[in-house]
């Protein structure tokens, strides 16, 4: 239920605030901001390239972002910005760089000597301090714009801890340990430096409160906690004392803001641990939960919850889209929300209540031993969602007779008829986990269309019990109960993964030494979070248990090195920082795919979307992406799944990359026709730009492919040719 918050009680600490009143750049010339303005549109007014023109653009530079002999194997996910004529993105080892945007030559570099995954970055200035913020694993880092130099007096020498503010009124708690990183930039207000975070979706989780920083200092000026303390609203959606042990809830997606009204908007995920909440009964305020927050004190204005009791790892995943419509013969202030189950919800800007109906239901409750799924769950009723909601019969895919006979069997296996059955032993058949909506977010034109590219993947998920009780005796842990307790809830307890987000790891001795595999562990990579916590003994047995997981390994871990929460009255407080070993975890949890490798779904596997957001009506859907070797057999194009976002401009033109076929295409946005495509040299699975220097306009995405596919590095920059600009 949606709660404006006049007279209650907010969960937030609130220390120094100061004021900058100069405004950001307008997008236009300019691309100031993660997702192009405060709104986060990915909007631009520019229009030399148009739909009458767009095929005679080119590739006006290309700038390599990748060391020589690169080991990376993330790929690039960075949207850059551009600021007076200056492009800051960031590379495949996560260096942050300055090029000249007009001809790609680089400015600066700055290398973090540390290893993860940034999406974006924030530029801010007052006078002549211009700063560029970017965060990589736990450090949040404020450099000289135009010099690439840490600012000494931002935090320690340049760098804030993100663990900071995290472990506020739970002394026990010392998070300092625990994997922490921000994935996606956060959002300026004035002096306010807003971040979310990325954390563990396993019972090591810290939470994920959000904050505010004095972005000249890096002193932390307020805490929102995200899994309520006791006084606070929301506090009695869990059981007493779960902030004491339970994490999640945090915001990975990014934020956006509002600069009249002073408040910043954001998506929240799930709480840890993902698919299991036997210890977490209740709705679990404020996971889940599109949230409206005083950007300078981090008051509570209203939430929108759109899960209950989430059991299906169904984040927000990309920032609200804050846009105005005509609803009713009035215009509104929306703030849009796009899911992972391919919902979107509108929501007044004021009061968080849904523009168009949504219904609350009821939804199965035979959930695994323990566990105490909510009785009722959302439907939206306007707009439709933009993927499939249950797979049925009819869903089987049909590309061959095999293809055919071979899903039909997997189908049978794990019939699931429910789009909110829990997750069992026994298994479900279900969409939602990585699309509808992803990362890449959306865009809104000036006339109220959201643009949006939704994919259309089954998932299996099966469920095993840990034996935690065997954990709590004195002899400690075994390698295969540590990878269990650590690893399984993403790549399963069969080390089979879940295809490119969450690799198969069953086989990597050859490929991987075990230092590889212990450095990973410890810090991190791509989605990976980092796991400092764990004893070095304890990363050795579980980096022993991955590259030979069918050895008897006997060697256990005393209980003065066991992290998890046990018995021992003397090591009682040092377990309790850790979280907690969660009942049940994932044992399969894969992406469902046929005997060739393709998504065992009826096509279309991804499609791009025109909605009326003052109607909630589709005006178009389309295909977006295709597998070349299918559509030679002579298979309508199918679509592929997509990472990355659209862009939408005033030349009647939707960009959008991040598609298995590695393509960049232009679409009329208009009426859903691809009008011009270009062949990368790697997927680009990242969100595009444009801007303008000395008349001329850009359209730039990074070619950092990966994702279970080839790696790139490349930032490339298209434009007309300067012959053709005089005749525009």
């Amino acid at each position: 239920m949606t709660k404006p918050l006049a007279l209650l009680l907010f969960s937030t600490i609130i220390l120094l605030s100061c004021t900058n009143e100069e405004p950001l750049r307008e997008t236009g010339k300019n691309w100031p901001v993660y997702g192009g303005n405060q709104a986060g549109n990915r909007y631009s007014p520019l229009d030399q390239i148009n739909r009458d023109n767009i095929q005679d653009i080119e590739v006006a530079w290309t700038y390599r972002a990748a060391e020589e002999n690169s080991q990376s194997k993330g790929g690039i996910q960075c949207q850059p910005i551009v600021v007076d004529g200056v492009l800051f993105g960031i590379g495949m080892e996560l260096q942050l760089f300055a090029l000249d945007a007009q001809t790609g030559n680089e400015l600066w570099e700055f290398d973090p000597q540390t290893r993860g995954k940034s999406r974006g970055l924030v530029y801010w200035e007052d006078g002549d301090d211009k700063r560029i913020l970017y965060s990589v694993g736990p450090n949040l880092y404020s450099l000289n714009a135009e010099t690439g130099i840490l600012i000494p007096e931002f935090g320690n020498n340049g760098i804030v801890d993100l663990h900071i503010g995290l472990s506020g009124g739970n002394p026990d708690r010392d998070m300092s340990k625990l994997g922490i990183s921000s994935t996606s930039p956060g959002a300026i207000y004035r002096n306010t430096l807003i971040m979310g975070s990325t954390v563990s979706e396993s019972g090591n989780a810290p939470p994920g409160h959000i904050r505010g920083f004095d972005v000249v200092t890096g002193a932390l000026k307020w805490v929102f906690h995200t899994i309520p303390q006791p006084g606070e609203l929301g506090y009695e959606t869990w059981p007493k004392d779960a902030y004491k042990e339970i994490g999640g809830a945090n915001n990975w997606s990014g934020l956006v803001v509002d600069d009249e009204r002073g408040e910043v908007y954001l998506g929240t995920g799930s709480p840890s641990s993902d698919f299991y909440g036997g210890n977490r009964e209740g709705a679990n305020l404020f996971a889940n939960c599109v949230l409206a927050l005083d950007a300078e004190s981090g008051e509570l204005k209203w939430y929108y919850q759109t899960i209950h009791h989430d059991l299906w790892d169904r984040d927000l995943p990309s920032p609200p889209n804050l846009t105005t419509i005509t609803h009713k013969g009035r215009r509104v202030d929306v703030a849009v929300q796009a899911t992972k189950d391919g919902l979107v919800y509108v929501l007044d800007r004021d009061t968080g209540e849904s523009i168009f109906p949504v219904e609350e239901r009821a939804v199965p409750t035979d959930g695994l031993p323990g566990e105490v799924p909510f009785p009722t769950q959302k439907y939206p009723v306007k707009p439709l969602p933009l993927s499939r909601q249950v797979y049925t019969e009819k869903d089987i895919s049909d590309i061959s007779p095999e293809t055919y006979e071979f899903i039909k069997e997997k189908y049978y296996a794990y019939k699931t008829d429910h789009k909110f059955a829990p997750p069992s032993k026994s298994g479900i058949l279900a969409f939602g986990y990585s699309g509808g909506a992803e990362w890449g977010g959306n865009a809104i034109d000036q006339d109220g269309i959201l643009y949006q590219n939704a994919n259309e993947d089954p998932w299996i998920l099966e469920m095993q019990e840990t034996q935690t009780s065997e954990l709590q005796v004195a002899s400690g842990n075994s390698p295969k109960k540590l990878y269990e307790i650590t690893c399984a809830a993403c790549h399963g307890s069969d080390l089979k993964g879940s295809g490119a987000s969450f690799p198969d790891i069953s086989a990597l001795k050859g490929q991987w030494t075990k230092k590889d595999l212990k450095d990973i562990i410890q810090k991190g990579r791509g989605r990976m979070p980092s796991f400092p916590h764990l004893s070095k003994k304890q990363r050795e047995m579980i980096a022993a248990y991955v590259m030979n997981p069918s050895q008897n390994i006997t060697e256990e871990v005393h209980m003065e090195e066991n992290v998890y929460q046990g018995e021992s009255k003397t090591n009682k407080r040092d377990q309790s920082q850790f979280g907690f070993k969660p009942r049940f975890v994932a044992k399969v949890w894969k992406r469902l795919l046929d005997q060739n490798g393709y998504p065992g779904v009826k096509p279309p596997w991804g499609t791009l979307n025109a909605i009326d957001l003052n109607t909630g009506e589709y005006l178009w859907r389309v295909p977006l992406g295709e597998y070349p070797e299918l559509t030679k057999q002579g298979i309508p194009t199918t679509g592929t799944d997509s990472y990355g976002g659209p862009i939408v401009t005033a030349g009647g033109l939707v960009f959008i990359g991040g598609t298995r076929d590695e393509r960049f295409r232009a679409f009329d946005k208009k009426t859903g026709k691809v009008v011009w495509e270009h062949q990368l040299p790697a997927g680009g699975f990242a969100t595009p730009i444009t801007y303008e220097v000395n008349g001329r306009q850009y359209v730039v995405i990074a070619a950092g492919g990966g994702r279970g596919q080839k790696t790139g590095g490349d930032y490339i920059a298209f434009a007309l040719p300067v012959d053709k600009l005089q005749n525009n």
